[in-house]
């Protein structure tokens, strides 16, 4: 009798992309990556009138663009209502406008860019329900708008805080 071996395919989870600014991206990047679930991270650009932005141009506060994480999850180990209601809006304070600790201006102001309507569905109702929720004494500012192009950022930005360990972050998880 021959052995015959039944080989098992899994197709892999179809990954998706969720697209945040809350400050300066180094700290929130070291945040999201160790998040279960969390596939890749790439901090960038977005939401602005100018092309091919660059750190040196984004810094000005005149592009309009945030900077921004790209995050790519795993909706079976992470859904996105929880990237958004368990962290995001922990990792930052969602009701100060253009701020997070010492830094200051559009390019550090809290957004959550949507890449599909189902994404705004959600990101409204977590706002509201972290508004209504009285964690926090002020009223939770957190833009909610489309996503437009994201450039990354320079090679020298990516895993800032990892090959920086004593390096600048103003973020940390909220109870």
């Amino acid at each position: 009798m021959a052995h015959t071996e039944t080989q098992r395919t899994e197709t892999p989870a179809r990954l998706e992309t969720a697209l945040l600014a809350g400050g300066c991206f180094w700290g929130m990047e070291e945040i999201l990556r160790s998040i279960p679930g969390v596939v890749d991270t790439q901090v960038g650009y977005t939401g602005g009138h100018t092309p091919n932005p660059t750190y040196e141009t984004v810094r000005t506060g005149r592009t309009g663009h945030a900077e921004s994480v790209r995050i790519v999850f795993d909706p079976t180990k992470l859904s996105y209502e929880e990237l958004l209601e368990k962290w995001f809006f922990r990792m930052h304070d969602p009701t100060t406008k253009n701020r997070q600790g010492n830094d200051v201006g559009t390019q550090y102001r809290s957004a959550i860019f949507v890449l599909s309507p189902e994404q705004r569905r959600i990101a409204e109702a977590v706002k509201r329900r972290v508004d209504e929720s009285g964690k926090w004494p002020r009223p939770v500012v957190t833009e909610i708008v489309d996503a437009g192009p994201f450039t990354p950022a320079e090679d020298y930005h990516q895993r800032y805080l990892e090959k920086n360990p004593g390096g600048y972050t103003c973020h940390y998880l909220r109870e």
